[in-house]
């Protein structure tokens, strides 16, 4: 027989003093909540159900930081000796995400039914990858669940930190990009305009800059719908042929490597996740074949995914790990070299996290200088801009002072 599911009702009512109250209750019907106030000293006088967004709720998104907490808090659990079910039920209850609290329930409820930590996860590849599961999978097998949590952990905060680097890092020439484009284009369609009116009753030849500019605005203003739309359509057509197109993704990766400053941090922030993901899931025992393939999906560079591949094909026929990466001609000599060490001391894993450890601090610290650069070139850009508009619209009036 089914169990009526339990539904949100708001009611109205009556203590036993004669207060009136009101608020929201669980239940599956009506009378069943009457009666259940009832019990609790309240004469309900309404009861109805709670009615729905017109749109439904909008959901709070469950972000990557989200899962790296939520295995940070069930690591802690676990360690303290806290039952698997119960630790879902403390975590479920301490966040504040709905949505992750829901997610966090859900598999709760598959463990607690018989199914186990990794294969309740796979049902959320959403917001588990593989190599989250499979980690989980040789925990539950080693029979260091707790253990592995903590690395999962570690390994998730270290690696959305790093991304959050590298996003600042890319976000800030964007924005100056995006805050000129919309400085010049409120000029041009607002300002400008209003030189326009003055000068044509100068009656007199106006320079070739301020014609120019009003050349410009004009075009602007007839045309801004075009230009917005071709410079949306541009976008999306760029980031659609990134997405299915291998080839021009290989590209694009391989060209952002050059661009100054940006390419060094992307090339830190490639070795500093290569050396992570392949210390921790070497670090668990996975084998180093595994290991390596789970590596090539996390470089986050189509160029050394298939390195990454490449090295794995070298490595599966007895090469040893650093004359693999040695010979790609892609990885820098620190790592190479610490990589041999951990081959030849059997200490791969700590070697290769105090590498992934040197770059993320590179990484930091390239950011900073990215941002102590863009300040000053921000300020020229903007300078350049609103300066050059303005100089072109006073030109004619300075003209006009030196002929009077």
């Amino acid at each position: 027989m089914a169990t009526a599911t339990a539904t949100t009702f708001i009611y109205k009512g009556t203590d036993k003093k004669g207060n009136k109250v009101q608020g929201e209750i669980q239940g599956t019907s009506a009378a069943l909540i009457k009666a259940q106030l009832l019990r609790q000293g309240i004469r309900a006088s309404g009861v109805k159900k709670k009615p729905k967004p017109l749109f439904g709720a909008v959901k709070k998104p469950i972000k990557p930081m989200d899962i790296a907490v939520f295995t940070r808090q069930m690591a802690t659990m676990m360690k303290a000796g806290v039952p698997l079910v119960q630790s879902f039920d403390i975590v479920a209850e301490g966040v504040e995400n709905p949505s992750l609290a829901e997610l966090v329930t859900t598999i709760r409820n598959d463990v607690a039914a018989g199914s186990g930590f990794a294969p309740s996860l796979r049902k959320h590849p959403k917001y588990f990858d593989d190599l989250f599961c499979n980690l989980v999978e040789s925990g539950e097998q080693s029979g260091a669940l707790e253990t592995m949590l903590d690395r999962i952990a570690t390994y998730k905060e270290k690696t959305e930190t790093l991304k959050a680097k590298i996003k600042k890092a890319m976000t800030y020439p964007v924005a100056v990009i995006v805050v000129a484009i919309v400085v010049t284009g409120i000029l041009l369609v607002k300002v400008v305009p209003q030189f326009a009116e003055t000068f044509s009753s100068f009656g007199a030849d106006l320079p070739a800059f301020t014609l120019f500019v009003l050349g410009l605005s004009e075009s602007v203003q007839e045309y801004w719908l075009i230009i917005l739309v071709a410079i949306i359509g541009a976008f999306l057509l760029f980031k659609e042929a990134k997405q299915r197109s291998k080839s021009f993704s290989r590209q694009i990766d391989k060209w952002s490597l050059k661009i100054p400053i940006v390419g060094d941090i992307l090339y830190q922030s490639t070795m500093a996740r290569f050396g992570r993901t392949l210390s921790t899931t070497f670090a668990a025992g996975v084998p180093l074949i595994d290991a390596l393939t789970s590596v090539a999906g996390a470089t986050g560079n189509a160029i050394y995914h298939e390195a990454v591949l490449k090295i794995r094909e070298d490595v599966s026929t007895g090469i040893q790990l650093n004359h693999a990466l040695r010979s790609s001609g892609l990885f820098p000599t620190l790592l190479i070299q610490m990589t041999a060490i951990g081959e030849e001391s059997g200490a791969l894993d700590d070697m290769l996290d105090k590498v992934a450890s040197f770059y993320e601090e590179a990484v930091d610290n390239l950011v900073d200088s990215l941002t102590s650069l863009l300040e000053p070139m921000i300020m020229a850009v903007l300078g350049v801009l609103v300066g050059g508009l303005m100089i072109a619209m006073y030109l004619p009036i300075f003209q006009l002072g030196s002929v009077v």
